[in-house]
């Protein structure tokens, strides 16, 4: 029998046999077994249903984008909503290479019931060369009129399919629109079909566009088409020259860089919570697999006698390592399809994030990103099946049979300290160095050689702990409990790293978002500190005049007029935001929540918000150039930096009288009302409300500081709806794997338990000790994490924010979070050690020890 079975063992282990024998564990254990192929599946199904979500997003995007843009190769577009003069267009369409251009008025419009649509007046006979999608389908019963004479009519407009349903309206009513100040009563005469998604968008004549609604020589966009053969580099660099301060050239790779930096930041950090989901899945697949490889000595020690070389081991571990991780990212591939779609459905492309408007788009599949996200989930089982393949390969089989476990009471074989000490250093070396590309990659690096150098530090920090406890007077259980965990710090270790990894994990994330969240609130209360805040809707603003009605109100004891446009600075970039504010006698820095010493200087000055210092590089002191109205103005310099969470991609806030002399507009769209002492907001309003000229009156909207609080705060928490899923599943794993490790590890303990009955310890006894274990290593697991956490969520905090969303925060730590964290963890590792030592101590005395007669 030895010679037919030598050489199948001796070549290693066959496929039927190996089958056998993976099947055979896996029935043995099924929940360690469960727990691991699940905790592989989310990490995996959440990489897979952020990148899907994020790329139906950004592909819906780009066909708006290509819809809109039709065959226009570059864009001019304009710094501001106000413009650049139309005399630009004549000069670029001349210009050599140049076959056609395309002049494009663009506003953003209102109807009368608050719907927002973008309102394009475009020459029909250009934009038939360059974007026929803008040009739409004739109405039914028009007698054989196209969409473009339509457009030629003054009183006309092209509705896209999604501004169509967004108003009601149908083809032929009446439809009201105010843009820019003005209004006009139109007719809807056709059809935009070739403008895809829920892009509301409207179109008329050009001529009309800048009659009815004040643009009288102004043009927001010029779409160039290039000659066939034409130099591209020559053509940009041509049309460069030609453009003034108040225009900027851009293509259609640009516009989508520019969308793809609107929420890279906010899906890049999603992501790489996903990946350390999956991590937090690795280390669980570690854990179950090392306590495979322990409760299976006796057997791989057999079959090391019987002939199998040791690469035999070592090659059945990582296939089980391959199986569970094959099986875990097959259903991780379903789950994160199936997230995706309902993601899609209830939060939309954004997850939430805020940074794209309208739409639910549709799913996009990427195969490579699925084959990717697949082997990076086997690969990350492989991983966790390593170490405990080269442990078996390591088992000598003369003790194994002999003792039967195997087990080494000592901490013989571990990895020495400095390994973990090396990797901590590292991580905080990390956590100094710039991004990439935008992107906190070392930071993320960083959180990642932390939470590797604190898991391989658990043997060492578990003996530290319990040393101390040692000398306690402590009953029996207790200090049977202290003595087998200080005794056996591999097999606590092993029970601890799913434990911290995750715990660590949802610390580190639950401390950030407390700090992220107390920081708005505080912000809010410093920038809101009037009773009452007007703005009106886009297009409209209040006239000298009607300022000082309103600031002469007997309700309101001061008031300070805002106004507030967005600025394009960088083709690549979103615009900044810039604000006019302040009043006789105070300046626009007063009030603002300064960040760090202010600057003086000869000329303007501004004041800048944390992120536009971050991504334009600029300090106080530095001078700065702005294209505001139809030129470049220089001279202005930067006074302060100020905190600010409402604008991720810059704000900047300058003196009234500033923006007055070099915009020369007057009007005002906001205004902060500090009310006299002892008057209802509600009472006040509809005062201050009457005060506003019947044009205006319906198009201002009252708000109180705690509701733009409210509003803000509901914003923030449905931006982080999706980390606190994260976070909520971390915890969730976290506990499985605790459980699962603690039954695994209780009944591989039989035999000892089998011993301690014969020596006269009560079985009572018994489950008190491992409960006393279970808490142990619960309160040693919770410690750890809440250390770990801290430390990733300063990382966190310091680091990955500002380089991802360029904006600082102070830490605040959830403290009730916090404590009962650490009691469940405590809880549920004595309870599963208990429920698992039932099982353990099920069979009698002797039959636990009958190996050993």
């Amino acid at each position: 029998m030895s010679t037919s079975r030598g050489p199948v063992v001796r070549s290693g282990l066959g496929p039927r046999l190996l089958a056998w024998m993976v099947i055979g564990e896996w029935r043995a254990q099924p929940g360690r077994t469960l727990a691991a192929v699940l905790a592989i599946a989310v990490g995996v199904g959440l990489g897979l249903a952020i990148h899907l979500v994020n790329r139906s997003a950004l592909d819906e995007f780009a066909g708006a984008v290509r819809s809109v843009s039709g065959a226009a190769d570059l864009q001019v577009q304009a710094a501001s909503s106000a413009g650049f003069d139309e005399g630009l267009y004549p000069i670029l369409a001349r210009l050599e290479g140049v076959a056609v251009a395309s002049p494009v008025v663009e506003l953003r419009a209102l109807t009368d019931d608050g719907v927002a649509l973008t309102l394009l007046g475009l020459d029909p006979l250009r934009a038939a060369s360059v974007t026929p999608n803008l040009l739409g389908r004739p109405a039914a019963g028009d007698g054989g009129g196209t969409a473009a004479e339509a457009v030629f009519d003054l009183d006309a407009v092209t509705l896209s399919p999604a501004a169509l349903q967004q108003t009601g309206l149908r083809v032929g009513d009446p439809i009201r629109l105010s843009a820019a100040g003005q209004s006009a009563t139109l007719r809807v005469a056709g059809v935009l079909e070739g403008i895809s998604g829920d892009r509301a968008l409207g179109v008329i004549d050009i001529a009309a566009a800048q009659w009815r609604f004040g643009q009288l020589g102004r043009l927001q966009r010029l779409d160039l088409r290039l000659t066939a053969g034409a130099d591209r580099g020559a053509v940009e660099r041509a049309v460069q020259s030609k453009l003034p301060a108040e225009a900027a050239l851009v293509t259609p790779q640009s516009e989508m860089r520019r969308t793809e930096s609107l929420s890279r930041a906010y899906r890049v950090n999603l992501q790489m919570l996903a990946l350390v989901a999956l991590l937090t899945g690795g280390f669980l697949v570690y854990s179950a697999q090392t306590l495979s490889v322990t409760r299976r000595r006796p057997q791989f020690a057999l079959l090391r006698v019987l002939g199998l070389p040791a690469r035999g081991m070592l090659s059945q571990v990582l296939i089980e390592g391959v199986v569970l991780g094959v099986a875990g990212a097959a259903l991780g591939v379903a789950l994160g399809v199936g997230l995706a779609e309902l993601a899609l459905r209830l939060l939309g492309g954004d997850l939430g994030g805020g940074y794209f408007r309208g739409g639910r788009p549709p799913l996009a599949f990427t195969p490579v990103a699925m084959a990717v996200i697949f082997s990076l989930g086997v690969a990350i089982s492989v991983l966790g099946s390593l170490f405990p393949a080269l442990q078996a390969e390591r088992i000598p089989a003369a003790v194994a049979l002999k003792t039967g476990s195997g087990e080494t009471p000592d901490a013989a074989g571990q990895p020495p300290p400095w390994i973990s000490l090396t990797l901590l250093a590292a991580g905080g070396l990390a956590a100094l160095a710039p991004p990439l590309g935008g992107v906190p990659l070392f930071g993320y690096g960083a959180i990642a050689l932390i939470l590797a150098g604190g898991v391989g530090a658990m043997p060492w920090l578990a003996r530290g702990l319990l040393s101390p406890l040692r000398r306690l007077n402590a009953p029996p259980p207790l200090a049977l409990a202290i003595a087998r965990l200080w005794g056996a710090p591999r097999q606590a270790a092993v029970a601890l790293c799913g434990i911290v990894a995750s715990t660590s994990l949802m610390v580190a994330m639950a401390v950030m978002v407390t700090s992220f969240r107390g920081s708005v609130e505080d912000w809010l209360i410093q920038i809101l500190p009037a009773d009452i805040y007007m703005r009106l809707e886009p297009g409209l603003a209040l006239d000298p005049a009607a300022q000082a009605r309103l600031a002469a109100a007997p309700e309101a004891a001061a008031v300070e007029f805002r106004q507030s446009f967005s600025l394009r600075l960088h083709p690549d970039r979103p615009p900044v935001q810039v604000s006019a504010r302040g009043g006789p006698g105070t300046s626009a820095g007063e009030g603002l929540p300064l960040v760090g010493a202010q600057a003086t200087g000869e000329g303007l000055p501004v004041w800048i918000s944390e992120p536009m210092a971050r991504l334009y590089d600029l300090r106080p002191g530095d001078s700065l150039d702005l294209p505001i109205a139809s030129e470049m103005q220089e001279g202005l310099f930067v006074a302060g930096v100020w905190r600010d969470y409402s604008n991720q991609f810059g704000a900047l806030v300058m003196d009234q009288s500033a923006y007055t002399t070099l915009t020369g507009d007057p009007g005002r769209a906001e205004a902060a009302i500090v009310l006299r002492p002892g008057l209802e907001p509600a009472s006040a309003i509809a005062a201050l409300r009457a005060r506003l000229p019947d044009s205006l009156a319906p198009g201002a909207d009252f708000a109180e500081p705690r509701e733009i609080r409210a509003v803000a705060l509901r914003i923030f928490d449905r931006s982080f709806a999706v980390t606190y899923a994260l976070e909520a599943i971390a915890i969730l794993v976290g506990l499985a794997g605790v459980a699962t490790t603690f039954s695994a590890q209780t009944l591989a303990r039989r035999k000892e338990f089998g011993m301690l009955r014969h020596v006269g310890v009560r079985r009572g006894q018994i489950m008190q000790m491992l409960a006393a274990e279970g808490a142990l290593l619960g309160a040693i697991g919770a410690l750890a994490g809440l250390t770990l956490g801290g430390v990733m969520s300063q990382v966190l905090i310091h680091v990955v924010n500002p380089q991802s969303f360029n904006w600082t925060m102070e830490t605040r730590l959830p403290w009730p979070l916090l404590a009962s964290l650490a009691a469940a963890l405590v809880a549920t590792s004595a309870g599963a050690a208990v429920l698992a030592g039932r099982g353990a101590l099920a069979d009698s005395a002797v039959r636990a020890v009958r190996e050993d007669w």
